[in-house]
């Protein structure tokens, strides 16, 4: 037979992801046995792997460390092979689920799903799922768990380790909700399924099981400040040398810059890092850059974004715009210094994309020049901000204006014609 009548080639078997609990093969449906026992390939965690029971007789292969580079090169030694994939709980809730499909896409999938721990843990707790916040620390730092601390609110922390809960602890108290009920939720649908319990303020219990879960009821201590869930955080929430976007004036700056989830933010002359902060504690898939020309000053945005949880921001020590070179497209851009700066404007407007915002505030005459200038050029809307503060005067109470805040927002237009992109 000729090359140009061969038959094609056998299209790949799907790769099969199955979810296990703690319980493992005893808790597992008859279609995910099914899987497990006709797969020729099977990848998984060791102790995934370990719950698999010897009629599983495929070829085990444990995980390398780090996972995600490994996943293409890995699947693709056993091309051709029926391949399952073990998950614990669901896999597509902060699982490798995830991974698998931006690697192979979904149509390469057969996802096989199981409770997570999160669902065992509201029913355990009697919350209702869908009231119940998570963040996951599994590989990410502690200190995001802080921008999902509010008064009252229940939250499901997924633990990395045994050292967890006690490393939750210690945030909760140095973020001022120490008086938090803590619950440690181990090897839940297990047989030696545990639970712990105290407070944040009281927690000495030593690590337990690395597989567990924490349960938070928040509760703040008298004395903490309040944070809220929409911009415009109390000043005394950042560490700063005054160079910091006052909180009105912070708040009306982020309603106009308007962050959607998974938009990246440049915040040009960080200060204190205020706005890249508040952007990001909008959304958990909200990105920024600051850039901070002064290394003192870019240390402090770097102890801003840890304590108010979003120690994902990026931090750029640089003097801009040549610092700005090499960055990801940016959708929106927030100028909060440095307007004088030769270049700096253009550069900016420039790297924003079609529909890209950009936001520019000042408070001296030189900048607002400029401002003024571009909003004769390129529309937009130019506003002043102004806000007065009661103050005591001798006996009685007056008005102190503090500077007024110039401030111009633009979008950048989409083409009119093809091409054209200025």
């Amino acid at each position: 037979m000729s090359p140009a009548t061969s038959p094609p080639p056998a299209p790949q078997p799907p790769v099969s992801v199955v979810g296990i609990g703690a319980d493992g093969w005893a808790g597992l449906t008859g279609p995910a046995r099914s899987v497990l026992l006709d797969a020729g390939v099977l990848i998984g965690g060791e102790r995934q792997l370990r719950l698999l029971p010897p009629e599983c007789a495929g070829r085990r292969v444990t995980w390398p460390s780090p996972l995600r580079p490994a996943v293409r090169g890995l699947l693709a030694a056993h091309a051709g092979c029926r391949i399952a994939v073990l998950a614990s709980g669901d896999p597509m809730f902060y699982g490798i689920g995830r991974a698998l499909t931006e690697e192979l896409g979904a149509g390469a999938l057969h996802v096989v799903p199981h409770p997570s721990s999160v669902s065992y843990a509201c029913a355990r707790l009697g919350w209702p799922l869908e009231d119940t916040g998570t963040v996951t620390l599994v590989g990410r730092p502690t200190a995001r768990l802080a921008a999902a601390l509010y008064e009252g609110r229940r939250l499901l922390v997924l633990s990395a380790d045994a050292t967890t809960p006690a490393a939750v602890a210690a945030l909760l108290r140095d973020r001022g909700f120490g008086p938090s009920r803590m619950r440690v939720l181990e090897q839940l649908g297990g047989t030696d399924e545990d639970c712990l319990d105290g407070t944040a303020d009281t927690w000495a219990h030593p690590p337990g099981d690395p597989l567990n879960v924490i349960a938070v009821d928040c509760l703040s201590a008298p004395d903490a400040v309040r944070l809220g869930a929409v911009p415009g955080l109390p000043d005394a929430a950042y560490e700063h040398d005054g160079q910091l976007t006052k909180r009105h004036v912070r708040a009306a700056t982020l309603g106009v810059l308007a962050p959607a989830p998974g938009e990246l933010l440049w915040d040009v002359g960080g200060g204190s890092g205020s706005i890249a902060v508040e952007w990001l504690r909008t959304h958990p898939s909200c990105r920024a850059v600051t850039v901070e020309r002064d290394p003192e000053r870019a240390g402090r945005i770097a102890r801003n974004a840890d304590r108010l949880g979003v120690p994902s921001l990026r931090v750029v020590t640089g003097r801009a715009p040549e610092a700005l070179a090499g960055l990801p497209v940016p959708d929106a851009v927030f100028i909060g210094g440095g307007l004088t700066a030769p270049g700096l404007l253009d550069a900016c407007w420039e790297a924003l994309p079609a529909g890209g915002r950009l936001v520019a505030n000042t408070v001296t005459l030189e900048s607002e020049a400029l401002l003024a200038d571009r909003y004769r050029r390129l529309g937009g809307d130019l506003v002043r901000l102004a806000v007065a503060h009661a103050v005591p005067v001798g006996g009685f109470t007056g008005w102190r204006q503090a500077m007024p805040v110039t401030q111009w927002s633009v979008r950048k237009p989409f083409p009119t014609h093809p091409g054209d992109n200025s």
